[in-house]
């Protein structure tokens, strides 16, 4: 089933089976502009077998950044914006992939550096060591109708730049999923208190997405299977949520799960005990961790699914396709490595690289230290930096670099995120 299309609710059709999953780039101008160097990287992954492609966050606040450099339309996009925006478009779809717009706002996961006092649902800080985030300041009824508004407008820009589809993030601990789960939520008002009023923000902003682009683009949401931490947004709650997305028309879901607090999304632990939802598992589980889920949903929602998370092999993708747990796999980290991974895999390749497993920011010698909760999440969180150093040389070049060292990758992305706040400072300040 890999190489077959699929024909979504609105009318697209996903040439195969296989999506490149939304990664941050960390790119885009000082202005939150797509870059020739966001092009390239999407010339590779389009030309790389992919049937859809997501693009990394664009934010909606460029107050309120998932992480430096990314595409922001935070007001009606201009001429320069549209253009620049159609050329990022054009080179993705050259190799006829499909390409969507994933569209965010990160609430509390702010980085301190970006803004030191985010936004969010209620002033819950967020739980991690460091100091790398900020005091959150609850929205006002205000801000929440004026971000409603604010998601619908990106998206629309995104229609005129030349998107084939948006996908609205719910997942991952940011703005919306931090409205979805009652650690981070704790409001008293409409936008708060039972899973009607904690889903509230996300169907507003599905049904204001909807009106701003028409029937025909494709409209997708990305939702956590459940945050896996004690008190956070649950299995059953997410159930409920995916057949009310169903109900308001949306066209594929995608399920991850996890938040900054507890990174299941990446395969790694956070500092707290994971809360296991009380899902049947599988063997196929030990490889695709969310696909549980997913075959658990599918018996309630009867919308296409997009599962991401851990695939590596073609038997399990295909199991996943089969079995009716997925309709779309979703592949993320494995194309940092090898952009043409799912080409390989429709000419009948056995798996893709699973170079996580040999990254870490401690040496062999000093893994013991991997025993401090605090320093296993550090360990697995400076990992991820070497994918942001090989998303940045094929953005560059358009190869990988994969002699680079974690240490090496973490100054680099570090010292690049330093140099682009300031460069924007400057920017904004002549705009």
């Amino acid at each position: 089933m890999l190489d077959q299309p699929l024909t979504l609710p609105c009318g697209a059709v996903l040439p195969n089976r296989l999506a490149k999953a939304a990664m941050t780039e960390g790119l885009a101008d000082p202005l939150g502009r797509p870059t020739a160097e966001l092009g390239r990287l999407y010339r590779v992954w389009g030309a790389g077998g992919c049937g859809l492609l997501l693009s990394g966050n664009v934010q909606v606040d460029g107050d309120h950044l998932e992480r430096p450099g990314k595409v922001i339309l935070d007001r009606p996009a201009d001429g320069a914006t549209i253009d620049a925006l159609r050329r990022w478009t054009g080179a993705a779809k050259a190799g006829g992939a499909q390409f969507w717009a994933q569209i965010s706002h990160a609430g509390r996961q702010t980085m301190k550096p970006v803004n030191p006092h985010p936004k969010a649902p209620s002033a819950v800080k967020l739980g991690l060591p460091g100091g790398q985030f900020g005091e959150p300041v609850a929205l006002t009824e205000a801000e929440i109708t004026d971000l409603i508004a604010r998601f619908a407008s990106a998206a629309h820009s995104c229609r005129e730049g030349g998107f084939d589809g948006a996908q609205i993030h719910a997942a991952h601990g940011y703005l919306i999923s931090q409205f979805l789960s009652p650690r981070s939520n704790q409001r008293t008002d409409q936008w708060g208190g039972s899973l009607e009023n904690r889903a509230r923000f996300l169907r507003a902003v599905v049904k204001a997405v909807r009106a701003a682009v028409g029937a025909q683009f494709a409209l997708s949401v990305k939702l956590n299977s459940a945050d896996f931490q004690k008190g956070g947004f649950a299995f059953e709650d997410s159930q409920t949520v995916a057949g009310w997305l169903a109900d308001d028309g949306v066209d594929l879901i995608e399920i991850s799960g996890g938040t900054y607090e507890q990174p299941r999304l990446l395969g790694i632990e956070g500092l707290e005990p994971v809360e296991q939802p009380g899902v049947k598992a599988s063997t196929l589980a030990r490889e695709a961790y969310f696909v549980d889920f997913a075959l658990a949903m599918k018996e309630a929602v009867k919308v296409p699914l997009m599962v991401t998370g851990g695939f590596r092999s073609r038997a399990a993708m295909e199991e996943a396709l089969t079995r009716g747990a997925a309709d779309v796999i979703g592949l993320g980290r494995p194309l940092c490595v090898e952009p043409d991974g799912a080409a390989r895999i429709l000419a009948g390749a056995d798996s893709l690289p699973r170079a996580e497993n040999g990254l870490g920011l401690f040496p062999a010698w000093l893994s013991v230290l991997k025993a401090v909760p605090a320093l296993r999440a550090i360990d697995g969180f400076a990992g991820q930096f070497w994918f942001y150093a090989q998303i940045n040389a094929l953005g560059r070049t358009g190869q990988t670099a994969p002699e680079r060292s974690v240490f090496a990758a973490f100054r680099e992305v570090e010292w690049g995120n330093r140099r682009w706040l300031s460069e924007r400072a400057a920017a904004i300040a002549h705009r």
